[in-house]
């Protein structure tokens, strides 16, 4: 089973690209996020007529998230529990059958945070927390988990190109670091590193003052996964070849395959 998460940037603006990367990637399940979209006008005929089920959670103008699954949603949860009053559209899960067993998906578009000085950092980490008990309720069921999306933290040094250029950016912050750390610390793996753990696996670069061109980029978007899905790990990747296309996202897919659970 091959699990991807790709922040597209925009539904309308990548209409071409993510079908042509599902086309040439095959994934089974994608997580997208920031899609920009209302449930009613997100194009879920164009991945329909591709093989994928469409499960998503929508916001007019930004934010938004989905997931695409080859095989049918056992169930479908919009929203991350934890506040009633938050109506930004940034976190999807689905329970999908597979190969004698079920995997548990969620596609995660973390707040950004900036600026440090306003409000939004503060929503961030109220964020982070209501994760961080979320996941914890779910590892209980000792279920395979990806936990997949832009979580908008730059783990540490060797996530990016210049550290002491995003010192105070909410991305880089102790505070934003520590709460990454507090959620893979619940018995969570970072997918990417468990299989190469080298630093300059960015999945992002800014669309100002040449940043891909330069390599200046970060790695933001993150794959954690239970100890269930942990053992069935088979691979990772991240696809760069996306960033160089025309109107391409300022993110790259990133994906894990997880083997069988008999095999």
């Amino acid at each position: 089973m091959k699990i991807a998460t790709w922040n597209i940037n925009g539904i309308k603006a990548r209409a071409e690209a993510l079908p042509a990367w599902l086309k040439a990637a095959a994934p089974d399940i994608v997580c997208l996020q920031e899609i920009k979209s209302v449930d009613e006008g997100f194009p879920s005929a164009l991945f329909e007529d591709l093989g994928y089920n469409v499960a998503v959670h929508g916001q007019k103008g930004f934010n938004g998230v989905a997931i695409l699954s080859r095989t049918p949603f056992d169930e479908v949860i919009r929203g991350l529990p934890g506040d009633k009053n938050d109506l930004q559209a940034r976190y999807i899960e689905a329970v999908i059958s597979s190969g004698g067993g079920v995997v548990r998906v969620a596609s995660i578009y973390l707040p950004n945070g900036n600026p440090v000085d306003s409000d939004k950092f503060p929503y961030k980490l109220g964020w982070m927390d209501r994760l961080i008990g979320h996941a914890r309720d779910l590892l209980a069921l000792e279920e395979p988990l990806v936990l997949a999306g832009d979580y908008n933290v730059i783990p540490g040094n060797g996530d990016v190109h210049d550290p002491a250029a995003w010192t105070g950016d909410a991305l880089f912050q102790p505070e934003s670091r520590a709460r990454f750390r507090a959620l893979v610390n619940l018995g969570l793996t970072d997918a990417v590193m468990a299989c190469d753990d080298s630093a300059g696996q960015y999945t992002f670069w800014d669309y100002q003052a040449g940043a891909w061109q330069k390599n200046n980029g970060i790695r933001i978007d993150h794959m954690l996964l239970s100890p269930q899905a942990a053992d069935r790990l088979a691979g990772t990747g991240i696809d760069r070849e996306p960033r160089g296309w025309e109107r391409p996202s300022d993110h790259v897919p990133v994906w894990c395959e997880l083997t069988d659970p008999d095999q």
